[in-house]
């Protein structure tokens, strides 16, 4: 087998504010690093279907760049430069594996907090569709469990 495949140079994380996502972001830095690759942060504001696409959504705007600027502290904390960017889009799963394969990265880095749904535990919708869709190799950071 060719382990080439496995080196990761260049890679998309999508952040959202939760600790799963930084740390997702951290271990993506790692990643990249050995490979002098980039580390695309990614904040997706999903819009409503009544709303147009392109609708003025500043609080959220605000809150994505507050998550992006604690994207760039934890890049920092690994001594890793980080690219950010905030994206609109109908659907947060979509988005993410668009700007995947727009960006052609070797990995998508997904950071996913442990929850139990009707006694089950779920990755959530939009880990599912990246991990079905994805046009690249992806990462799932999961949180240990907490009792």
């Amino acid at each position: 087998m060719d382990y080439d495949s496995l080196r990761i140079k260049n890679v998309l994380v999508p952040v959202d504010g939760s600790r799963a996502g930084f740390d997702a972001l951290a271990l993506a830095c790692h990643l990249s690093k050995r490979n002098k690759g980039t580390v695309y942060a990614v904040y997706v504001i999903e819009v409503a279907r009544n709303l147009p696409l392109d609708a003025e959504m500043s609080s959220e705007a605000r809150s994505g760049e507050d998550v992006l600027t604690e994207a760039e502290q934890v890049a920092d904390q690994v001594d890793y430069k980080i690219s950010g960017e905030l994206l609109q889009a109908r659907d947060r799963g979509h988005a993410i594996v668009d700007e995947a394969a727009d960006r052609q990265v070797d990995a998508i880095v997904m950071g996913i907090n442990y929850e139990r749904t009707l006694g089950e535990f779920q990755v959530g919708t939009a880990a599912q569709y990246v991990l079905t869709h994805s046009p690249c190799q992806v990462i799932i950071f999961r949180e240990p469990v907490r009792e």
